[in-house]
């Protein structure tokens, strides 16, 4: 009997759900101990080739390494048949949004690179999301996980007549990706948010037919309210259709696709890529970049990775206070099997490393305010395995680098959306990116 091609096992507890198991998303064994579990797409490398198709729709080109495909093989699904499956998804998408998914640009932007005072071989990359679905990379992480029950359901492995509903918290650019997805599947949803939630994105959640709870915080309750309250309706029976990983772990494939067409990319980028910075609020898109990245140099498709550096507020960096601790573990120079055991014992310690921000988080940048960075594990991992570290940058400096990204590129990016470059900016007055290196930022979401 032949191995699968991938399998859904816990990161922290080593946990492995079944190969038909319609909801592999969380672990039976979360919330038992301080075990941080996230479930895992695990690919087998041995006779797994990384995908060189030309499909303009990323869950097409990238399918042949997607969970939801093997499944579909494996229940003796064609790939025709699955091809048909996705395209029809997202036709739908497309009828309710504009468009569907199609692979975003990747680009070299003259302009910043000059107003940044790079050089010779240093110059700025940018790949731009705002024209994605619902103007974000969220819909990425969803598509994936409509996709996989769309499989299951095909498969007669979950049964479509009596579909469960689906939950998020999110106060934008989450909630608006997740309306979208599931409207065009034919899932009822319900969005969790904050009480100060933009009125606009509220009128868009009601033509997408999605029931909106406010959640008002506490005083002097731990925690983000509107994904507390996620909890409690996931506990009742809903599924988490949400880009926080430890609550569904195929959202995480699904942001891979945005990791693998910045490898297909690089791969024809003569000296390839020094450093990658990404904003970070629950950690779901460096999670995805990340593993994604990774999984394309283990497949042959990269040389070397960049340099993962991470950006957040200085009214809420969790990451940045959990990479404190983790670092205090290791050498001054920690070779890869150190940084594996550090973070294995900081994955069964949970709750010592990343704790829950004190005060009520508060930034321009609204979509990274995430009281947790639910994903800490695999985004503290990358950025200890390249060299990269976690930026702290202030209200100022994410100021400057918006004007800097919409009036250098034309791009009407949000301040959320080009938070990376406010990291970049960071670490060019620091002097630790110099003139000749060649960095990318991820501007991920569209002014509204």
């Amino acid at each position: 009997m032949t191995s699968p091609a991938s399998i859904i096992c816990c990161s922290g507890c080593g946990y492995v759900a079944e190969p038909d198991d319609p909801y592999p998303f969380r672990c039976p064994r979360s919330g038992t101990d301080d075990t941080d579990h996230v479930m895992t797409r695990v690919l087998t490398l041995t006779g797994t080739h990384f995908p060189r198709g030309s499909e303009d729709n990323p869950f097409l080109r990238y399918r042949t390494i997607m969970h939801s495909y093997h499944v579909a093989m494996a229940h003796g699904i064609s790939d025709a048949g699955y091809c048909d499956l996705v395209a029809s998804l997202d036709a739908s998408v497309a009828a309710i949004d504009g468009h569907g998914f199609r692979v975003t640009p990747f680009f070299r932007s003259r302009e910043l690179s000059q107003s940044l005072s790079f050089s010779g071989a240093g110059e700025v990359w940018v790949k731009n999301e705002t024209g994605n679905v619902s103007g974000s990379h969220k819909g990425r992480h969803l598509m994936g996980v409509l996709v996989h029950l769309a499989v299951m359901e095909k498969c007669g492995l979950l049964d479509g007549a009596n579909r469960r509903d689906l939950a998020i918290a999110s106060c934008g650019n989450a909630a608006l990706a997740a309306a979208v997805v599931a409207r065009a599947g034919g899932w009822r949803l319900t969005v969790f948010v904050p009480p100060d939630a933009d009125p606009g994105i509220l009128r868009r959640l009601r033509q997408l037919q999605a029931t909106i709870t406010v959640c008002p915080r506490e005083h002097g309750a731990l925690g983000d309210p509107a994904y507390l309250r996620l909890r409690e309706e996931l506990d009742c029976g809903a599924l988490p259709f949400t880009t926080q990983g430890n609550e569904n772990g195929l959202t995480i494939e699904g942001g891979e696709t945005l990791g693998y067409e910045l490898a297909t990319e690089l791969a024809s980028l003569p000296g390839g890529l020094d450093h990658l910075i990404i904003q970070v609020g629950g950690g779901a898109l460096a999670s995805s970049c990340i593993q994604g990245l990774r999984e394309a140099a283990e497949l042959g498709a990269l040389d070397r990775l960049p340099r993962i550096h991470t950006v957040q507020a200085s009214g809420v960096h969790p990451l940045e206070r959990a990479y404190g601790r983790v670092r205090a573990l290791l050498p001054d120079e920690p070779d890869p099997d150190a940084v594996r055991q550090a973070m294995a014992r900081a994955a069964a310690h949970r709750s010592a490393f990343m704790q829950a921000w004190e005060e009520e988080p508060k930034s321009v940048a609204t979509g990274i305010l995430d009281d947790e960075t639910y994903d800490w594990r695999a985004v503290l991992e990358g950025m200890l395995m390249t060299g990269g570290r976690p930026l702290v940058v202030s209200e100022d400096r994410l100021l400057d680098a918006h004007r800097l990204a919409v009036s250098k590129t034309g791009i009407e990016v949000d301040p959320t959306g080009s938070a990376g470059l406010a990291g970049l900016l960071e670490m060019r007055q620091s002097r630790s990116i110099s003139d000749q290196d060649r960095v990318a930022v991820l501007f991920t979401g569209i002014q509204r």
